[in-house]
């Protein structure tokens, strides 16, 4: 049986990631939303238990903040088996994968967060760990060089990328499941908001956890950011108790609108806005004009903008629409030149 979960007072607080971790689920039960994706993995987490495998290998795809992670982790405890951790780009050599392949063992899970971003020279070290369990090692160098092969015990790597179409395709192809991620409805966020809640020891009302969830972008991480800054709020400034009123004020204290939408996303639409006349503009130039890395503007902000039809990619860049001028109270004004893409 779980233990209840505990409050804890102002003075006795975890850290953020210990936080972080602690609200993450722990398996397929606890875990809300992505009916789909759950379905298909409960099946095949079922047939490998049975069958005493190793499961098959996962890709997950997904905007950041919806649970790539925390799946990886619900994988290690249904299998009852451990679990290693590394981010892509931390793979710098081959050697570095082959330190954590060699140190598995039989049924782990292999986690790797980031995982378009692997070197390719690390990549192709993983083929045949993939298909065949299997580890090529050259020793020596000119003519006197050979191939060493270290069998591997069977193990299963999750991977987690933002954007898939940065894969190749015969990594991709090595995987045995692909789930994509969808961002979140209000109502599996509110539910998610309200178990968070219970957690952290904190009395949320019914109508506070369907405002938070209303404005958290349908990304369950954002939710629990906004919760503990909501509960913060309610501490200082009032007796403890989340309610709607204090869920708003401490929502526009952190400068959330109703939709959701952040300063650095009302500022990349008015950038376009006011700046471009609207655009077209390309995506380095927003990005510079923000300060921001392309990257960043493409995989943070954009996504949600693109979600709420408030922002639109054509050929010649990006454009702020009707619907997105009309939510910064802009009226829209005539096309504008086609900004050079760089």
């Amino acid at each position: 049986m779980k233990a209840a979960p505990q409050f804890l007072g102002p003075a006795v607080r975890p850290d953020e990631d210990e936080l972080e971790r602690s609200l993450r689920p722990r398996s397929l039960e606890d875990f809300v939303g992505q009916e789909r994706v759950k379905e298909q993995l409960s099946i095949a987490l079922e047939a490998a238990r049975s069958r005493g495998e190793a499961l098959d290998h996962v890709l997950l795809v997904g905007p950041p903040g919806l649970g790539k992670t925390s799946l990886a982790y619900i994988v290690r405890e249904e299998l009852g088996v451990g679990i290693r951790t590394v981010a892509g780009p931390a793979l710098e050599r081959k050697g570095d994968l082959a330190a954590i392949l060699t140190s598995l063992e039989p049924r782990d899970v292999l986690f790797i967060d980031e995982i378009h971003r692997l070197s390719s020279a690390v990549e192709e070290v993983l083929y045949p760990a993939l298909e065949d369990f299997r580890l090529d090692i050259i020793v020596g160098q000119g003519p006197a060089a050979r191939t060493l092969t270290l069998d591997l015990p069977p193990f299963t790597l999750v991977g987690a990328t933002t954007r898939t179409g940065l894969l190749t395709t015969p990594l991709r192809d090595r995987f045995g499941m692909t789930f994509r991620l969808d961002y979140y409805e209000p109502d599996e966020l509110t539910v998610i908001v309200r178990r968070s809640a219970g957690i952290l020891g904190v009395e949320a009302r019914d109508d506070a956890a369907e405002e938070i969830a209303r404005r958290a972008r349908g990304t369950p991480r954002v939710a629990n950011r906004i919760l503990r800054r909501v509960r913060d709020v309610a501490e200082v400034r009032h007796q403890g108790v989340v309610t709607s009123d204090i869920a708003t004020e401490a929502l526009e204290l952190l400068e959330v609108d109703e939709c959701g939408l952040e300063r650095t996303d009302r500022q990349l639409m008015r950038a376009i806005a006011e700046r471009f006349g609207g655009g077209p503009v390309g995506l380095s130039t927003l990005a510079v004009a923000l300060g921001e890395s392309p990257d960043t503007v493409e995989d943070v902000y954009e996504p949600y903008l693109l979600q709420l039809g408030f922002l639109q990619r054509t050929p010649r860049g990006r454009i702020v629409t009707e619907r997105g001028l009309a939510h910064l109270g802009m009226a829209a004004g005539p096309p504008a030149r086609s900004t050079s893409l760089f």
